[in-house]
């Protein structure tokens, strides 16, 4: 892996630190990267249409998701003009072995970012769109009053728009998932990420029981409001403990699963353990149906935006499904 470092400068020593996009994991030794499998296949970018949704987010100086955390499946939502915008910067306070998102100190807010993500929607004429961000551990409220102005800014620009977030888990932040819930969005996304026993190595800086509690807060908060968490698989984790896992969302009354194969980005992230086969994400899928999850989606190339505006249609229609039989009893 190649550092790169700013020789502009008169003294580069002193950017080196700064220039690198994971400081934390720059001494770490390389690890071994495994073959993807013939099923890991994904197409391209470079379509007119996908052009013409990187224009836009260029123009709004947009950062998204799909980009910084190198999303294979940017080619093919891009092209239906589907993007998932990462608010509060590109340079997140904490340093997950996974993640390829910027770490360090991050710039302070946008005051005028939710408005650029309002005006980006609509001009996308995006029937849904989904709203993340970077970890604000520096911020009081770890960043909750920002994702209510941006919900809040889409639904007067794009009133028709359905709105799903996908957030940190405010650890430490007292009334922030309070905040962020009473902006209505009509799906909050919390990803797991992994089981809990890989915490340690995987997710350091985040706690497993904090985030099954803060999605089961959520439907305390608001019950119309559908709940959703993800999934990686190929860390090292056992069968039984996904299993134990689906058991742990159910029990916080989660609507939507979804699990993906994990795939490394660097030589210096976290490698991959395992590749996971089809038949067996599909063997996740069915056991989670019958755990009670309204929606699951599961096969190697799930990620936690992947065909959102789609699920979110089917989230409506199984809820819809689910309640006509419990009142036909």
């Amino acid at each position: 892996m190649a550092t790169v470092i700013d020789l502009l400068n008169k003294d580069p020593r002193k950017k080196a630190v700064s220039s690198v996009r994971h400081p934390e994991k720059a001494h770490r030794a390389d690890q071994p990267m495994m073959q993807k499998p013939d099923w890991i296949r994904v197409k391209a970018p470079g379509s007119p249409k996908w052009a013409e949704t990187h224009a836009i987010v260029k123009e709004h100086k947009l950062v998204t998701v799909c980009e910084e955390a190198s999303c294979p499946n940017i080619g093919e939502c891009w092209e239906k003009k589907h993007a998932t915008f990462m608010i509060m910067g590109d340079t997140c306070t904490r340093a997950c072995s996974f993640c390829n998102v910027k770490t360090g100190m991050p710039n302070s807010l946008d005051a005028l970012e939710p408005e650029h993500v309002a005006d980006a929607v609509a001009k996308l004429k995006l029937h849904h769109v989904v709203i993340t961000s970077v970890d604000r551990d520096d911020l009081a409220d770890g960043g909750a009053e920002h994702f209510a102005r941006t919900i809040r800014a889409i639904r007067l620009a794009a009133p028709d728009t359905t709105i799903e977030i996908l957030t940190p888990d405010f650890l430490r932040k007292d009334g922030a998932l309070e905040v962020v819930v009473a902006a209505r969005p009509d799906v909050f996304n919390h990803n797991l990420e992994t089981v809990a026993s890989n915490y340690l190595t995987v997710r350091p800086g985040a706690r497993y029981f904090h985030s099954i509690r803060l999605l089961q807060r959520v439907k305390e908060l608001d019950s119309s409001i559908f709940t959703k968490s993800g999934i990686m698989v190929g860390l090292g984790e056992e069968r039984n403990e996904v299993l134990q896992l689906m058991d742990d969302l159910r029990s916080a009354d989660v609507d939507f699963l979804t699990i993906g194969q994990y795939l490394q980005p660097t030589k210096k992230h976290h490698p991959v353990l395992g590749f996971v086969t089809p038949d067996e994400f599909k063997a996740y899928e069915t056991v989670a149906y019958t755990k009670g999850f309204l929606l699951v989606s599961s096969t190697p190339l799930t990620r936690s935006s992947h065909h959102a505006g789609e699920d979110f249609a089917r989230l409506k229609a199984a809820r819809l499904a689910q309640t006509t039989a419990v009142a036909a009893r």
